[in-house]
């Protein structure tokens, strides 16, 4: 009887390490390949430093990590970085703002060579600097919902992916299991501080507070340029962003941004490029605590734009370094989900034709040479609403999530034969307080805009909004059946 109930525990035991086990492996690292040496690295080096018996134990408060965004976190060739594509967005397709020539002209710039990625020399700060001009005079809340917009598209190169889901799920993993061993994270990116913030937001659990990026300067809407000492915020006043670029966030501009703003020295880092070797080198140089860097390599044809000649010299380079590898094509089971595909081709060109050109080409053209109307190819408009669910004047859900999906069902179903909702979220920070809020983005075809319009009135006024942000897209539908 007693070797039976010992039997019986041991069992038990047993049984309770089984998902302690799993938990660390499968659970954790669902998307990436087991025998990956930098994930095993990675897991050796967490429960190291997070035993309290070991004598490499590091305290809750200095389990730092800092990860790079782009190329880190997401992907940055499809076909270039996506601040890049936001910044052409807004020159080429943003009926709202109008460029000047030598907007423009910058715009054709990062147009034109973004395939083959023939930028000139110093690209990175000619970005900074034209995009602090070009979204200079928006409120935060105004570019937060630009970005969104963009980041519903179609990933150009991509099927089955928009901008907003382009993140890498394995590394995913890797920020979810370091906050679970009560790291804190935070993004270090060469991006707009602003931009990352509103991409991140429903996919990682990364505070606006522990988002670092390139930074422009902001003022308050009524400021005009008064210095900041002498005016005084009021009522009537947001906070726009100006055209003064503050810094661009890469190479030893991080570790400055690190020291200023965090003002712990990591124990971890993560990145993919020579922006991030001196943010990897102040993490494993001179620390009083173990740590480690973890560089990753674009060498995925087949799934993603990889390039494996250019990057195994680097690889070299990583590890004499002292950095562990991170392998896309050998360590990621899947990138960005099994239904994702790269296409190989890319409407990069197309998308964003000079506006002038368009413009002028039907006053220029031959009219004995137009095709007949009936000759013209049809295009259907594809409406998109982006359906805040705050009280404009509280700030406040007016429903729970589930009452305010069924109740934007209601309202469809009353107006249109059929809609797509998906849920999002979104946040903006006013007066220095960070607000949240549940979003609606409802896409509809088939329509008139005068019957958007009607939808979108009962919307503002059962959800309590200001207003509906409505964006039409020219597209072309097929219902395809082998």
């Amino acid at each position: 009887m007693k070797r039976w109930i010992a039997a019986l525990l041991a069992l038990m035991m047993a049984l309770a390490v089984l998902p302690v086990l799993a938990e660390e492996g499968e659970a954790y690292f669902a998307d990436w390949n087991p025998d990956a040496p930098a994930l095993k690295a990675l897991i050796e080096y967490v429960e190291d430093v997070t035993d309290e018996a070991s004598p490499n134990y590091i305290p809750e408060g200095d389990r730092i990590a800092t990860f790079d965004m782009d190329g880190t976190l997401c992907a940055e060739l499809y076909p270039t970085y996506l601040e890049y594509y936001m910044l052409a967005r807004r020159i080429f397709c943003d009926p709202s703002y109008h460029p000047d020539e030598e907007m423009l002209e910058f715009g054709r710039t990062l147009r034109d060579h973004a395939l083959d990625k023939s930028f000139p020399d110093g690209m990175d700060v000619l970005h900074a600097t034209h995009a602090a001009k070009a979204y200079a005079g928006m409120s935060l809340t105004q570019f937060n919902d630009f970005v969104t917009v963009q980041l519903v598209r179609e990933a150009d190169g991509f099927e089955g992916m928009t901008y907003a889901n382009s993140f890498y799920l394995p590394m995913i993993e890797v920020v979810e299991y370091l906050q679970d061993h009560n790291f804190k994270v935070y993004v270090v990116s060469g991006s707009d501080r602003f931009l990352c913030r509103t991409f991140i937001e429903g996919v990682l659990d990364v505070p606006y507070e522990q988002i670092i990026g390139m930074d422009v300067d902001v003022e308050a809407a009524n400021e005009d340029g008064v210095d900041g000492l002498k005016y005084v915020y009021t009522k009537e006043d947001s906070i726009i962003r100006t055209d003064r670029l503050l810094i661009k966030n890469l190479k030893m501009n991080k570790v400055k941004a690190i020291v200023k703003e965090i003002g712990r020295q990591p124990v971890l880092s993560f990145g993919n490029s020579s922006g991030d070797v001196s943010m990897h080198n102040y993490t494993i140089f001179n620390n009083r605590y173990r740590s480690a860097a973890f560089m990753l390599i674009a060498d995925d044809e087949t799934r993603d734009y990889g390039n494996t000649e250019k990057v195994q010299p680097l690889k070299k380079q990583w590890e004499e370094s002292g950095y562990y590898v991170i392998s896309m094509k050998d360590d990621f089971r899947t990138i960005y989900g099994d239904d994702v595909k790269k296409t190989g081709t890319f409407h990069w060109l197309e998308e964003f034709a000079d506006p002038q050109t368009t413009a002028e080409e039907p006053a220029a053209a031959d009219s004995s040479q137009a095709p007949a109307p009936e000759a013209e190819e049809k295009k259907d408009i594809q409406y998109v609403l982006f359906l805040g669910t705050n009280d404009k004047d509280t700030n406040k859900p007016v429903f729970t999530q589930a009452e305010a999906l069924e109740k934007a069902k209601d309202i469809l179903i009353k107006y249109f034969g059929g809609y797509t909702i998906q849920e999002a979220h979104g946040g903006w920070v006013d007066n220095g307080i960070i607000y949240q809020e549940y979003t609606l983005v409802i896409y509809l075809s088939d329509t008139t805009l005068d019957l958007v319009h009607e939808a979108a009135a009962e919307m503002v006024e059962i959800f309590r909004q200001s207003s509906v942000l409505i964006q039409a897209n020219e597209t072309q539908t097929e219902f395809y059946a082998p």
